[in-house]
């Protein structure tokens, strides 16, 4: 063995020395990793202490949206974590938001270069995609011009406003019977299962021009794709924060990419049908919209970017898993509301019979007629906050832990307090606003205003509705039975 004789420290071998001088080095790297120089006449921002590798993986917990607020209160509206090796600057409190979002939106527009990010869409995905901001402008203007296109098409009877009006009204008659039906076999119905299916009819409505039954394998197979999407990507995935485990491919990672290539596979083909159906005199739906607006290849006048055929297929994807999960959770949390507050159920069933026409169902031109309807909802989406990170801003609201549509009607009651509903944020705010929030919101209310006018929800004897929320990509409720009774022909 060969030794050295080193002050201080007597023999030593050539092996030890190599060792001691190895870890020297990586801890020496790991601190210059983890330490951030901060520049001068800057300050480092308030925020726990993280550990080394996991970050602060462990205050956060398992519900971050409750973590993250209780940090908040101590650091301050704007502080740092670490999740794994990756900083995260932390924004609360409506303000600040504000001032991040609107007033230096063009900042605060892009997108975190996460690893799991590639393999959604492709990586073309309009809403999770790392593309230049002229790219994803180009895009998200293609996109907002389909929309507004599509809010145009006339339905196929006068009896209907538009398409959109049509799907769901359609859809809203379906999903009653089929509510029915279950009730006379059963008994008792479970509202989420229902209702995601009739909201993801509308969806294909919408972008694909098709309505599925409630039991076709193709449309049930579509909901079980968004289902496990949300599930996955709740769970986390190591790999965006821990850039090594990127190489130990997890079967979570392995589930997510491909329930991914399967949803793009089956949007490709629709969207192959329709190019090679395409009538530009006659637009059936989103998907010809989109490729109406791009068949010329016209380039963005502000960008100068060409939008690809392969785009089209990420902007159809992320309209349909946006528009599906967001409008589905959003109702199936109404149905809770309505059943826990019978009283506030019971008013908004005699709104709508005083002023809606019981002999059809409502419209969207009723909507201005029904203010405690769309209090209830803005309510809902306070309340609730079925948007983890959409958190209701306490300090905003008198009693804001109490249930109260009234907080956003007039002192008459008469209609609704715009002021107050602008700080609902649901559907986000600036550059990154939710291009569907028009059609969202009109879904949720014409799909809730035909329920309430033909059910009324109700409890199972002696069973309590739980209204603690499951965290997920969107926070749906527990499963959960309830019972509902058909409106008869003298209430209405």
């Amino acid at each position: 063995m060969v030794l050295m004789v080193l002050p201080l420290i007597g023999s030593v071998s050539v092996s030890e020395v190599l060792v001691a001088l190895t870890t020297a080095c990586l801890v020496y790297l790991m601190v210059r990793y983890f330490y951030t120089e901060i520049p001068a006449g800057l300050r480092r921002l308030p925020g726990p202490t993280p550990l080394p590798i996991i970050g602060n993986v462990l205050e956060i917990g398992r519900r971050p949206y409750l973590s993250l607020t209780a940090m908040s209160k101590r650091y301050g509206d704007v502080f740092q974590i670490q999740i794994g090796t990756r900083p995260v600057i932390v924004l609360s409190g409506i303000e600040t938001v504000r001032q991040a979002l609107v007033k230096q939106g063009e900042e605060f527009s892009s997108r975190p270069d996460l690893y799991s990010f590639r393999f959604i869409n492709e990586g073309k995905s309009l809403s999770f995609s790392t593309d230049q901001a002229g790219v994803w402008r180009a895009r998200r203007k293609l996109a907002y011009n389909a929309l507004r296109s599509f809010s145009t098409l006339q339905g196929t009877t006068p009896e209907y406003s538009c398409m959109l009006e049509e799907h769901i009204c359609k859809e809203g008659e379906y999903l009653v019977n089929r509510l029915s039906s279950v009730l006379q076999a059963d008994g008792r119905f479970e509202p989420f299962p229902h209702i995601v299916v009739s909201v993801a009819n509308v969806i294909c409505g919408m972008c694909f021009g098709r309505r599925y039954d409630h039991d076709d394998q193709e449309l049930v197979s579509l909901v079980n794709l968004s289902n496990e999407f949300g599930k996955v990507v709740s769970s986390g995935n190591p790999a965006d924060f821990i850039p090594a485990l990127r190489f130990l491919l997890s079967s979570t990672m392995k589930s997510f990419v491909d329930l991914n290539t399967r949803f793009t596979t089956f949007v490709q083909k629709i969207v192959n049908e329709h190019y090679a159906t395409f009538d530009k005199e006659n637009i059936r739906d989103i998907t010809d919209s989109l490729i109406d607006h791009c068949e010329d290849r016209k380039l963005d006048e502000n960008s100068n970017i060409q939008v690809s055929d392969e785009k089209i297929v990420g902007i159809v994807n992320d309209l349909f898993g946006a528009g599906f999960d967001t409008v589905s959770t959003a109702l199936s949390w109404s149905i809770m509301y309505l059943v826990t507050y019978p009283d506030v159920q019971e008013r908004l069933y005699q709104e709508l019979k005083s002023n809606v026409d019981q002999n059809r169902k409502p419209r969207l031109s009723d909507k201005p007629n029904l203010p405690l309807l769309e209090a209830f909802i803005l309510e809902l989406f306070r309340h609730s906050s079925f948007l983890p990170f959409t958190i209701p801003h306490c300090e905003q609201w008198e009693d804001p832990s109490s249930f109260n549509p009234d907080r956003f009607l007039s002192a008459d009651g008469t209609e609704v307090n715009k002021a107050e509903g602008e700080k609902v944020t649901t559907f986000g705010m600036g550059k990154r606003r939710c291009i569907g929030e028009i059609i969202a919101r009109n879904e949720v209310y014409l799909f809730l205003a035909i329920l309430i006018q033909r059910l009324q929800f109700l409890p199972i004897p002696g069973e309590t509705v739980d209204m603690t929320p499951e965290y997920g990509l969107t926070m749906k409720h527990k499963d959960c039975r309830l019972k509902a009774r058909m409106r008869t022909r003298d209430e209405q």
